[in-house]
């Protein structure tokens, strides 16, 4: 020992012995290497399943709440747009959400969540933000149904704004078309001539857009002449109802616009 401890003359011994002996060493730890790879591996591996299926989970809430932010955004965007629109006059406003829609082809009534209780009357003219929508025709305590522009038995007195010539916007079951009534031919209209009320008859408020003309040729008696609503009746969500009366004043019920009839051939 005292000779190995100086000299170190069983170095090499020792080298050899510990080569032989390191097979049985690692055959003996192996159960227990083993153990602790295997708990390592498989705690891993389910706190890995455990952690994506939490992020899954998390992923799946956060694109719902998304999709609500989504939603609330544009109709935070279609509510100012509705007041924007009403910024420069005096009329009184009431914003009124769309419940129903009649699916009669010609038919174009949409029922409204606002009746009597919030001062809503028959008559009442109903924009959007980009124009003229139609007007009330029947009201109830809590709901009222309009009728839109489009509608075959609407009659909307306009003017063209260029020219200031006076006529009827007839609807025509058509949400993408209106007609122009008793035009003469002679008539200067053009295709992109922008449509007003004309505030005639005491039902519309007059200089509100209606629509612009999109075609316009002779025809017999009349001209034909199309126009195109401004609105976008078949995607109404919100609305704005003029001249809502307060509650305490009396409120004015006047009669519809009566429905149009052309005379034969003035109208395909």
């Amino acid at each position: 020992m005292t000779v190995d401890h100086r000299y170190q003359y069983l170095d090499c011994l020792r080298d050899v012995l510990g080569t032989v002996v390191y097979p049985f060493q690692y055959l003996i730890h192996f159960p227990t290497y083993t153990k602790d790879w295997l708990d390592q591996n498989i705690a891993g591996r389910s706190a890995l399943l455990r952690e994506n299926a939490r992020l899954r989970e998390k992923q799946i809430f956060l694109n719902a709440q998304l999709q609500k932010l989504t939603t609330l955004e544009a109709e935070n965007r279609r509510l100012r747009s509705l007041l924007e629109s009403a910024v420069n006059s005096t009329d009184r406003m009431l914003i009124a959400e769309l419940l129903a829609v009649d699916f009669d082809p010609y038919r174009h009534h949409i029922l409204l969540n606002r009746g009597r209780r919030h001062n809503v009357y028959v008559g009442q003219p109903v924009i959007d933000q980009n124009g003229i929508i139609g007007q009330i025709i029947h009201v109830g305590p809590f709901t009222s149904t309009a009728i839109l522009i489009t509608d075959i038995n609407h009659a909307l007195p306009i003017r063209i704004n260029r020219t200031g010539v006076r006529t009827l916007a007839l609807g025509t079951g058509n949400f993408q078309e209106l007609k122009l009534l008793h035009v003469p031919n002679n008539e200067d209209v053009k295709v992109g001539d922008l449509l007003v009320t004309s505030g005639l008859g005491g039902r519309f408020p007059r200089g509100y857009p209606v629509g612009v003309v999109t075609k316009s040729e002779p025809s017999s008696p009349f001209a034909n002449i199309i126009a195109k609503p401004l609105a976008q009746l078949d995607r109404i969500r919100e609305v704005l109802l003029l001249g809502s009366i307060p509650r305490g004043e009396e409120e004015i019920t006047p009669k519809l616009v009566p429905a149009i009839v052309p005379p034969a051939g003035g109208r395909p």
